[in-house]
């Protein structure tokens, strides 16, 4: 591949400037053609191979010739830097939601209600599945995607172009000779059954919160700061609506979806041109049936009247089009026994209590486990061991327990109670005032949360361990090569040539960048031992207070406190880890291996206050400190922390999955930080 690289560079080197332009429009149109055999008619024509060679010829010649570059071409889908947040603009015309249709009685009654206000019966129908995500409006300006948004309230959504923009069945330009001046497109973003499953699993490794749906993870994804998460997320878009236009107009809603196909708009998989209700009916009933057979989610089924004329007719309410109804179809709940409950341990040492079932088939596939998500959920739905419970499918993808029942109890059910010591590795485990979860206190010493702590363990912040990647790691812990972080020291360059893909070179500088990480800083250390609640900053705080490691391991939480910025929370986990025998044992092994263990640290300079008279407000999660830490490093530069936002706020710093405090923001116009602004702001990033 290499040498076919090597051809297509001097091939681009060949080229003068209008020769470029040319080549530049021509990969452009191929490129787009190709994204739509491959992600709308699922028809390749091209190999993998043949598609990344036309794909780097034009990134090559774009960065020679970048005056050329163009937002609607394919380069341009990811690489925009994350936003400060999504400014709000108006559709050309509402985005109504749909009224709702619970049985087939209710149909009948939406139907008589047409023809009444028609005066009438001389209307066809157009159903189309209901696909379970996120309502966007596609833009185009002379063939051209020019903005994708949100519905929002239907008037004004927020202005998501850059995350739009990154999925690959979504054309940048469309596939006609010739496009109308102005296209808004109605739409929905989606996910497959796969992709949501393994979002999910992602998620609950981490100890993160499970979307509950296809829908709530489609919404999360486009509204991403960074459009490379949304990337990551592998989308799908299908176009559902005609929503406005300029020079250009259709008589029915078939005629506009085929449009849409022929322009290259990829649309709602299986759709249906209906003449009566009876038909109608007939694709509800069959597709509730069918609906396993699809490897994305639906959640109903779309009926409108097919001819715009009558649309027109019809009208409006305040909420809804008279001219269509959602038919939703209805949940599947099954009865079976609840065995056990046993708990998991996250990867990040997230403790998840988890219900054993009897098996029993539910919505297309057998069940024989659910998450309980937390103790405070299993007490509130009062679910006992060996309780018969009512399951079902949470947005008909994960199992859940909805009720147990009551009626069927003989007295010999059992109460669950979370444990006090990690069911993997032993060590304590811990619920903090206010929060949901249960952690493992095990840290490095957790089998469970080892692959996250090595990966942490060798990051930039921490001991800056280059070449010690995900693939890297995964393999030593398949290979059984290390256990612990201690171990990756006691490892020898003959151990990285038993890797893949690991000549000498490639497992000698590993080697020497392991053995080189023994000399980082005592904060750095620290950070990198994983303590929960512990960042960077206040890493650093320790490292000045304690200068050495054993001193640390040996202060209580009074003691810990009497730093200005240290509160009880971060005081009681500092404790925690070093209470734990497995930590210990972890440790001495570092030790051992001659990893700095307290050489005086060069203190910062003080006395500077950079954020003096500035009012800063956090939410959402940071990666690299707490928002406790945030706050204290506010306070220690001269600013204030506050909790809620006003008009006084100066700044507004922005995290994962931001909450309200975001839309107020967005609302009073106040200026919006990402983490890696708020660092540079500080003065710990460059």
């Amino acid at each position: 591949m290499k040498s076919e690289f090597d051809e297509i560079k001097k091939k681009v080197e060949g080229y003068n400037r209008e020769e470029a332009r040319k080549r530049i429009e021509e990969l452009r149109r191929l490129i787009e053609y190709h994204n739509y055999r491959y992600y709308v008619l699922d028809s390749p024509e091209i190999s993998d191979a043949e598609y990344d060679a036309l794909y780097r010829e034009l990134e090559l010649l774009e960065q020679r010739f970048p005056e050329f570059i163009t937002p609607d071409s394919p380069t341009q889908r990811v690489g925009a830097p994350p936003k400060e947040g999504f400014k709000p603009v108006r559709h050309y015309r509402r985005l109504l939601s749909l009224q709702d249709a619970f049985d087939l009685g209710e149909l009948e009654d939406w139907y008589r209600r047409t023809i009444k206000n028609l005066g009438h019966s001389d209307f066809t129908f157009v159903c189309e599945l209901k696909l379970d995500g996120a309502a966007v409006a596609l833009v185009y300006e002379n063939g051209v995607l020019v903005r994708g948004a949100t519905r929002g309230d239907g008037e004004v959504g927020e202005d998501i172009t850059p995350n739009v923009k990154t999925i690959r069945n979504v054309p940048l330009r469309l596939l006609i000779d010739d496009p109308p001046p102005l296209l808004e497109v109605r739409g929905e973003a989606y996910m497959s059954k796969e992709e949501f499953k393994k979002i999910n699993e992602e998620r609950a490794a981490r100890g993160e919160p499970l979307f509950a749906n296809p829908r709530n993870a489609a919404a999360g994804s486009l509204r991403q700061l960074d459009p490379g998460i949304t990337h990551k997320r592998k989308l799908l878009f299908a176009a559902h609506g005609f929503n406005y236009g300029e020079g250009i107009s259709f008589d029915t809603h078939v005629e506009a979806i085929e449009w849409f196909k022929s322009a290259g708009l990829p649309v709602v998989p299986v759709y249906r041109h209906c003449k009566t209700i009876e038909e109608v009916k007939d694709f509800c009933s069959e597709w509730q049936d069918k609906r396993d057979s699809l490897d994305f989610e639906i959640d109903g089924i779309v009926i409108k009247i097919n001819e715009f004329r009558y649309q027109e007719i019809l009208g409006e309410t305040s909420k809804a089009p008279r001219w269509a109804i959602a038919y939703k179809f209805p949940p599947e709940e099954k009865v079976t026994r609840l065995i056990d409950i046993v708990v998991s341990v996250g990867r990040t040492g997230a403790l998840t209590p988890v219900a054993i079932l009897e098996p029993v088939f539910v919505a297309g596939s057998t069940i024989t486990r659910a998450t309980l998500h937390n103790e405070d959920e299993i007490r509130r739905k009062d679910i006992r061991i060996g309780d018969y419970v009512i399951v079902r499918k949470a947005g008909d993808v994960i199992p859940e327990i909805v009720t147990p029942v009551v009626s069927r109890r003989t007295g010999n059910e059992k109460i669950f109670k979370m444990p006090e010591k990690c069911p993997v590795c032993g060590s304590d485990v811990v619920r903090e005032p206010g929060e949901a979860i249960y952690y493992c206190t095990g840290g490095i010493s957790c089998p469970a949360q080892v692959f996250n702590h090595i990966l942490h363990w060798g990051s930039r912040a921490a001991m800056d361990i280059d070449g010690l990647g995900e693939v890297v790691v995964r393999e030593l812990l398949n290979r059984g090569k290390v256990r612990n972080v201690a171990d990756l020291y006691y490892l020898t360059i003959e151990d990285f040539l038993e890797l893949p893909l690991f000549a000498l070179k490639k497992a000698q500088k590993l080697y020497n960048a392991i053995q080189d990480s023994k000399n980082r800083t005592l904060h750095r250390l620290i950070f990198a031992l994983g303590i929960r609640h512990v960042g960077q900053y206040t890493a650093r705080l320790l490292a000045e207070k304690y200068k050495k490691l054993d001193n640390l391991m040996r202060a209580t939480e009074t003691e810990l406190m009497q730093i200005p910025e240290v509160g009880p929370k971060i005081a009681r986990s500092v404790v925690l880890f070093f209470k734990q025998p497995h930590n210990l044992e972890v440790i001495e092994r570092l030790r051992a291996a001659g990893v700095n263990f307290g050489k005086e640290e060069v203190p910062e300079e003080s006395g500077a206050k950079p954020f003096e008279g500035l009012t800063f407000v956090f939410t959402g999660a940071l990666d690299s400190m707490t928002r406790e830490e945030a706050q204290a490093l506010v306070e220690k530069l001269g600013g204030r922390a506050a909790s809620s936002v006003s008009k006084k706020t100066d700044y507004v710093v922005v995290g994962k999955d931001p909450g309200s405090k975001y839309q107020k923001a967005l609302q009073l116009g106040i200026k919006i930080l990402t983490e890696e602004e708020f660092l540079k702001m500080a003065g710990l990033k460059k």
